[in-house]
This record gives structure tokens, C-alpha cells and sequence, in this order.
């Protein structure tokens, strides 16, 4: 994307509304507001792109997406219908969650057994939720199940989080028809491509630093300078409020305390390429281990090309991304000789590895509400003085770590914001 806003430009002195971040809230939130008459608006963003953790790498021609990946609930997803009017291709291939490839330590029967205890699990989890209980959904396995390993490594893809850290009234609220689709140019592709109408009013390597709401109007203190503003939608990610990464002055307890109870999780990729990839069918999933919930999942061969991605989540994702990508490689290869035999380290060649937790800007992946916490997401919907608006995947009350329900928040808190504004705007 051109910055149309170049660093030698200053920034505008006063606008109506300042959408704090540039990724999927943030783009729904200014595409929502742009064009309306008479209404000024600027989005800030505090990386050099647009598209937050939606993010393709371009790689042999292909997209390789670092961040979102798939459009969850594809058939209720309000940007599934937005990839073709790109010029972006929608691949329909079912995910391969539910396989095991080459059968490897698993049987057809064993796999069955697997599926009809993750169902039973989820069964306790909802019960306890119309129960109105909110408790760490760990305590709800069968403590005799051989597959709570494996059910709590699920989860760090899930959730980024292993199952003792996730509400079982969030989890069971989250919204999932059970359609997923891929978007093969990369969905980070889509999400800065509808960002591109927005140019005139973005300003990226921006990040703002603090909002001082003392006085009639907004002041921000930004990366270039200052502005002031009557209403800011502020589209930073959980950890960044929580940690106060963007001060609000006087602070807002509220929020606080909200944003701590749903934290960021993290769920790591690496992207690798494979020779001989023959070998493997495409688009499978391998699981290399089932005694330990600290392994990764192996997505084989994704849209048919010669290479794995693997997953890592929660605890593993934030000790190996501490480490590094030639660690996290490294693991990977570990795993994928110990199950398919030595020679794969010298199949297996590092193309990319996602580093959400050390990102300053993100500092995770995705939100997962903390047992006792799963009213936090509403807390954080709730403006400030009908000025400051919230919004992220974060706040999304059902479709919550996901791109579109980042979206659609987006739009929420831009409806909300101009409802505020109505028959004041200058």
C-alpha cells in the first residue's frame, strides 16, 4: 500500500473520527465511515502496512499466510463474499481437522474414539455453560480419556490457549457453522486489498501512544506528532490495553480489568518446504504425538503444494517463539523425524515462521476469555463518554479470534460512533 499520508506530511490538526489501527476492525470501521458527508476521518496505523494479523507472505507465486488463514463460518462469513470481487480465488477444499494422515499411531476406530470424546467434552462444556457455570473447561475432560493430551493441544490452535485457561461460557459462545473455506491468494491479501479505497485517510508507521480524554475533545499523541478528535475507535489489540501500550488518560478501570480477563493466546505457524512431497496426500493433517498436549499439527501439502505448515499453540507457540524461528523449525523437524523417519530432515527446508508474541504491536494471536472472565468481551463493547469506542476481535461476541468478527466490530463501533456524532457533525 502507497502511504498517502507520507511521514514528511504532517497530520491533520482536528478530525471528527480517528480509527486507532489498521487491521480487520479497523479497515470495516473506516470503510464504514469514509464518504460520509461532511464527516472527517483518519486511520492510523502503527506498522508500515496495513492489515494487522492478517498477513500474506508472497512466496514462488503463491500466498503463505503468517496470520488468519481460513474464513471460519464461511457461509456467515461477511467477507467470504467480498474475495471474488477482489479478484481473489476461493478454495472450498475441507479442512483436513479431522483426518489423520497415513493412519500414523492412530487407527480408523481410534480416530472415531478421538472425535466421540472431543464431541463428549464439548457436550459437558455447553451443559455447564446453560448452567450459567464459568469455569476452566479443563476441569470437564473425563480424567480417565487417553485423549485429553491431544484435546488440549487442539486447543492451543483453538483457543491459544490450553483448555485450563478458557472460560467454558466463552468457549461454548463462539459461533461456528462448520464451513471453512481458504481464500488461495491469502486472506491477509484480501484484508489489505480492502484497504486500498482508504489510502487518502491512512497513515501508516503512526502508533499512537496515548488518548487524553481530560478535555471537550480527544488528544492523541502519535509516532508524528499530535491531533485532536471528537470520537477515536481504537482497534488495538487486547494485550496492548491491557498493558496500557496505548495510554488513556484519565485511565478507564473498566477496560483494564476487561482486557486482563480476555488476554491473547498464541498460535504459531511455520511454513516449510518438502521434497518430494509426493509422498504425502494433499491437503492432510498429521498429529505426531498424542501423550502430550506440548506437540504441533502437521497440515500437509495445504492447497496441494510441496509444503507443511505446522501449528504450535499456547505454551509451546510462546516458548518457541521466544526462541526464534530457526527453533521453532527445528522442533518442527524434530517431530515430523521422529514419526516419518530421519530422512525427513533432510526433506524439509524453512521458508517462514509467525512471530505474534514478540510483535510489539500484537504481542498474540487471538483472544480466549479466562475462567470467570466471560462477560469481559461486553465490558469492552461499552463506550467511554459515547467518544471512545472499542472494537476487535476481542469484543466480538461470538465470531470472536477471527478475522470477520473483527470486521463486523469494526462496523459496530463505527455505527455506534456515528450514532454519537448525529446532528453534530461539522
Amino acid at each position: 500500500m502507497t502511504d498517502a499520508l507520507p511521514a514528511a506530511t504532517p497530520l491533520p490538526a482536528e478530525v471528527d473520527v480517528v480509527v486507532v489501527g489498521a487491521g480487520a476492525a479497523g479497515i470495516g470501521a473506516a470503510r464504514k465511515l469514509m464518504g460520509r458527508p461532511g464527516l472527517s476521518v483518519l486511520l492510523l496505523e502503527a506498522r508500515d502496512r496495513i492489515g494487522g494479523r492478517a498477513l500474506t507472505l508472497p512466496f514462488r507465486g503463491e500466498g503463505l499466510d503468517l496470520g488468519c488463514g481460513w474464513l471460519h463460518s464461511a457461509d456467515d462469513n461477511v467477507l467470504a463474499g467480498l474475495v471474488e470481487p477482489e479478484g481473489l480465488t476461493i478454495d472450498r477444499t475441507e479442512p483436513p481437522w479431522r483426518s489423520q494422515a497415513f493412519n500414523h499411531e492412530t487407527t480408523p476406530e481410534e480416530l472415531a474414539a478421538f472425535g466421540a470424546a472431543f464431541a463428549a467434552f464439548e457436550t459437558r462444556v455447553a451443559e455447564a455453560a446453560q448452567r450459567g457455570e464459568d469455569r476452566p473447561a479443563a476441569e470437564l475432560f473425563d480424567p480417565d480419556s487417553p485423549w485429553n493430551p491431544r484435546m488440549d493441544a487442539i486447543s492451543g490452535a483453538l483457543n491459544g490457549a490450553r483448555f485450563a485457561e478458557v472460560s467454558t461460557l466463552d468457549y461454548d459462545a463462539y459461533g461456528d457453522t462448520g464451513v471453512n473455506w481458504r481464500v488461495r491468494e491469502g486472506y491477509g491479501r484480501l484484508v489489505a486489498a480492502l484497504g486500498r479505497p482508504l489510502e487518502s485517510i491512512t497513515a501508516t508507521g503512526c502508533a499512537v501512544y496515548r488518548i487524553d480524554r481530560s478535555g471537550p475533545t480527544l488528544r492523541l499523541e502519535t509516532r508524528r506528532g499530535g491531533l485532536q478528535a471528537r470520537a477515536v475507535i481504537l482497534t488495538a489489540p487486547n494485550s496492548l490495553i491491557a498493558s496500557e501500550a496505548v495510554r488513556i488518560d484519565p485511565p478507564v478501570p473498566a477496560w483494564l480489568e476487561a482486557a486482563s480477563g480476555v488476554p491473547l493466546g498464541l498460535a504459531s505457524k511455520v511454513h516449510m518446504t518438502v521434497n518430494g512431497a509426493e509422498d504425502f496426500p494433499p491437503d492432510s493433517q498429521l498429529w505426531t504425538r498424542r501423550d502430550t498436549a506440548q506437540t504441533g499439527g502437521y497440515h500437509l501439502r495445504p492447497f496441494g503444494r510441496p509444503m507443511i505448515e505446522a501449528y504450535f499453540g499456547a505454551d509451546l507457540a510462546w516458548g518457541l517463539e521466544a526462541e526464534g524461528p530457526a527453533a521453532m523449525f527445528d522442533f518442527a523437524v524434530s517431530e515430523l523425524a521422529a514419526a516419518l523417519g530421519s530422512g525427513m530432515r533432510r526433506r524439509l527446508s524453512l521458508v517462514a515462521a509467525t512471530e505474534w508474541g514478540v510483535d510489539p504491536f500484537s504481542r498474540g494471536a487471538y483472544s480466549h476469555a479466562l475462567p470467570g472472565h466471560a462477560g469481559d468481551r461486553a465490558r469492552l463493547r461499552q463506550s467511554v463518554e459515547d467518544r471512545l469506542f472499542l472494537a476487535g476481535e476481542g469484543t466480538a461476541p461470538t465470531y470472536y479470534g477471527t478475522a470477520h468478527g473483527a470486521w463486523m466490530e469494526g462496523e459496530r463501533a463505527a455505527e455506534a460512533a456515528l450514532a454519537a456524532l448525529k446532528g453534530s457533525v461539522r
